[in-house]
């Protein structure tokens, strides 16, 4: 009774199945996709050559040079899947620059294949291996085949047992899960050759790694087709992990929200796929190199590794040439603000924590000059550790009372003296020293942090309020700020209404200021929130008024009793327009009843301009910059008994 053939029939009808998938998910391009494929490629060549060998034994046929060409097919592609997978399992970990370092490490792992591929081309002549001459027979070195194969097994458990931790457990399991199927199968037919196993489980095991492990919806952006962010995460932790040294281009689209709010969403979609056609086309004029990647909100990164590190430069070049021209969409001309970073990865950003803090609002933090930036010269490294410590030294400052609260003097124009101040928060951290309140809020606000800080700020003012200092320097009110994320918290009013209670501190002597951008969030619980602080006699601030789309609307219906003019009417007031736009704007203002606060006014003019526009109060460096408790009380001491 000859062998049957029926396993190796499933086996090629599952592997062409999973070729086929490749090419319709778009899994050919990465090391790791090729070297995959063409593990799928030479187990395809693997089973032909088995269905082969396996009908002309059945047949009984006497054509020497079709059998031995069959079983040597067979037999070379069959081997080769096992040091394929290896080199798979490699690609995964990326690590293939330290591969490449060590010369004896190369010839242990290609000894075998070899030592494999000497003996089968010996075996022409003398047989050592197989005959097939008198019907197929194994030779006494056959066992070579088998000692080859689980040396290579062997390199794979070891392989993977060290570099577990780049892997997921699922992604663990579907890799791993290939060594004992294999193990079984080999053992089975080894012991009963006409049993043709090996074939079948080997497409069962590139079946499970497809599954687990080459998941396109997980990787690719559906709407650039280039690598998504958790890829690139992944990818930046590994290389962090293996001391991989890259170069990255990181763009930042930085007005990509303007353009997504003029033309909506799909059309913003659709400037996406331009500027991701635009990197692929400039990346394939190049070589094709680099790893592309997606994040999100128009932020795209371009890595190089290896010797071509050297082409970011002219890619970086070439991009930002190309991103400057106008895009043409839907009878509208966008033009693109595209802020192009390059950067040395872990030479100037030493971590991956560094790394991803960094490129996440660089735009944000830097003037749009056109050039091209690098990240070495952006910051010191005491700035990117402050960034990427952030979280450890907001902590370290709530569990030690770090945090002080500065006080900036307000001045009435009417009265001609000091009448309130805005309480702001500073940090001076003993590792790093001074902490900017930008990086300090957003950070504190992402965190969670900022409620707890929030509190910190509220109980100081409230102590200072009810103190024998406060009433001797006979101040109105003083101002305490509130973010988005504090505003938000349905708690909100509870605390600070039990904190005041605590103090004894009349809601007269708190404004609390609120930002246009929180202004902006139409909210029930912000709402409620305002309703319920201004019911118990707190009154309100509107901070930054100018910055943001001021929505009118919004602003007559909030409970407002102030608002402040942001600095940067401060800094165009020359310009005619603006100054039309102010004049105007404290009309309205006034005829609404509201009291104005203008920021940043630093010079004895803008002092005078502003007071003759009848605004009500001015803040700013002219007067004094934030100062401590002690030195505010002894300001406002001395400056009010001069008036």
């Amino acid at each position: 009774m000859g062998k049957s053939i029926s396993l190796d029939i499933a086996a090629l009808v599952l592997l062409l199945i999973l070729l086929n998938s490749c090419y319709v998910r778009k899994m050919t391009s990465g090391i790791s996709n090729r070297i995959f494929m063409i593990i799928v490629l030479v187990s395809i060549a693997s089973t032909l050559f088995d269905i082969a060998a396996v009908t002309l034994d059945n047949a009984q046929s006497n054509n020497i040079a079709a059998l031995y060409t069959a079983h040597s097919g067979y037999l070379i592609t069959h081997f080769l899947c096992v040091p394929l997978h290896l080199l798979f399992v490699i690609s995964l970990t990326d690590t293939w620059h330290i591969l490449r370092k060590r010369i004896g490490m190369q010839i242990l792992l290609g000894l075998p294949l070899v030592v494999m591929f000497v003996a089968l081309v010996v075996n022409a002549g003398n047989q050592i291996v197989f005959s097939v001459e008198s019907g197929y027979t194994r030779g006494p070195l056959f066992g070579l085949m088998y000692v080859a194969t689980v040396l290579y097994i062997v390199f794979d458990i070891v392989y993977i047992v060290r570099y577990r931790d780049l892997f997921s457990f699922s992604r663990l399991v579907a890799i791993a899960t290939v060594i004992p199927v294999g193990l079984v199968a080999m053992l089975i037919q080894m012991f009963n050759p006409r049993t043709l196993v090996e074939m079948f489980c080997g497409s069962i095991s590139l079946l499970i790694i497809s599954i687990g492990i080459q998941r396109p919806e997980d990787y690719i952006d559906s709407f650039t087709q280039l690598t998504k962010y958790s890829a690139y995460v992944y990818d930046m932790k590994r290389a962090s992990r293996n001391d991989k040294h890259v170069k990255i281009i990181m763009l930042n689209i930085g007005n990509f929200r303007s353009v997504q709010a003029m033309v909506g969403f799909d059309s913003a979609m659709d400037v996406l796929k331009e500027v991701a056609g635009k990197i692929r086309e400039i990346n394939k004029k190049m070589g094709g190199n680099a790893d592309l990647y997606y994040l999100d909100n128009g932020r795209f990164r371009i890595v190089f590794c290896g010797k071509y590190r050297e082409k970011a430069e002219s890619m970086a070049e070439a991009l930002n040439q190309e991103l400057k021209k106008k895009i043409e969409l839907n009878e509208l001309d966008i033009n693109l603000t595209p802020y192009i970073v390059l950067a040395n990865y872990p030479e100037e950003l030493t971590d991956f924590r560094t790394l991803m803090a960094f490129g996440a609002d660089f735009h944000q933090r830097t003037p749009y000059t056109g050039q091209i930036i690098r990240a070495g010269e952006m910051y010191n490294q005491n700035q990117l550790d402050i960034q990427n410590n952030i979280d450890e030294i907001i902590e370290r400052a709530l569990e030690h009372g770090s945090f002080e609260v500065y006080y900036q003097p307000i001045y009435s124009v009417a009265q001609g003296k000091f009448v309130s101040a805005e309480a702001l928060i500073r940090l001076f951290d003993p590792q790093h020293g001074f902490i900017s309140p930008e990086t300090l809020i957003v950070s504190a606000e992402q965190n969670g942090a900022i409620h707890r800080i929030g509190e910190f700020v509220f109980e100081k003012v409230c102590q200072f309020i009810a103190s024998d200092e406060f009433a001797r320097l006979g101040l109105d009110y003083i101002e305490i700020n509130l973010s988005v994320a504090q505003i938000m918290n349905g708690d909100l009013p509870d605390t600070y209404l039990a904190i005041m209670n605590k103090y004894h501190v009349t809601p007269d002597k708190i404004n609390l200021e609120i930002t246009e951008t929180a202004a902006a969030y139409a909210q029930n619980v912000m709402t409620d929130n305002l309703e319920r602080l201004t019911q118990a006699g707190i009154s309100f601030s509107l901070d930054d008024y100018g910055t943001g789309y001021s929505n009118m609307q919004r602003v007559i219906q909030l409970p407002l009793k102030i608002i402040k003019l942001d600095k940067s009417f401060v800094d165009t007031k020359n310009n005619p327009k603006v100054w039309i736009f102010l004049r105007n704007t404290v009309k309205m203002l006034k005829d609404m009843d509201m009291e104005i606060v203008v920021e940043g006014v630093e010079t004895q003019e803008m002092l005078d301009a502003f007071s003759d526009l009848k605004c009500d109060f001015i803040q700013g460096y002219f007067f004094s910059k934030p100062i401590p408790r002690n030195d505010f009380v002894a300001f406002i001491t001395e400056a009010n008994k001069a008036s």
